[in-house]
């Protein structure tokens, strides 16, 4: 679950269609899906600084029934490495950096991101052209229920579909 997903929902209170949907999304995670959420050291330093009150609540509920994971396993440079090279300007470099940790969990895990990010969602699927090990990472946004149908995925048991997979490009 990465970080826009986390400071976007607001929980009941929630007005913005954009928090709407993620509040909606934490709470079908929660109480509809046998998922774990994992986090990594960065991942969690971004959670700390940027999550809402709802999504701060909900992870301690994830935390309670045993249902998060914490991954301390060093970084695949050579990896970043890898997908850094596929950049065409700094500014992408700097942006897939930033990003890493979120193919670097998923890789670790579940291959599944939750993000709320369609330009790192773009870096990421045009990279798979050059890194195979990315490939199969499913790439859920919860913002796009229509398109996405997000609620009905996490429903459904979040199975690997074939046309949410980063080498699939963009929903």
């Amino acid at each position: 679950m990465d970080t826009s997903v986390a400071s976007a929902a607001g929980g009941e209170e929630a007005t913005a269609l954009v928090s709407i949907n993620c509040t909606e999304f934490f709470e079908t995670f929660r109480d509809e899906c046998p998922h774990h959420v994992v986090m990594t050291p960065d991942l969690s330093k971004e959670w700390d600084e940027y999550q809402s009150e709802f999504s701060a609540t909900w992870l301690a509920t994830m935390i309670a029934k045993k249902r998060f994971y914490y991954d301390r396993s060093p970084e695949n440079q050579a990896l970043c490495n890898k997908i850094e090279g596929t950049a065409i300007s700094d500014k992408e470099r700097k942006e897939m950096w930033d990003d890493f940790h979120l193919l670097e969990a998923a890789l670790k895990t579940d291959q599944t991101i939750i993000s709320l990010d369609r330009s790192i969602r773009e870096l990421f699927a045009r990279a798979t052209r050059h890194v195979r090990e990315i490939r199969d990472i499913i790439w859920v946004n919860p913002e796009y229920n229509e398109e996405e149908e997000p609620l009905d995925w996490l429903k459904n048991g979040a199975p690997p579909e074939e046309h949410r997979k980063l080498r699939r490009g963009i929903v």
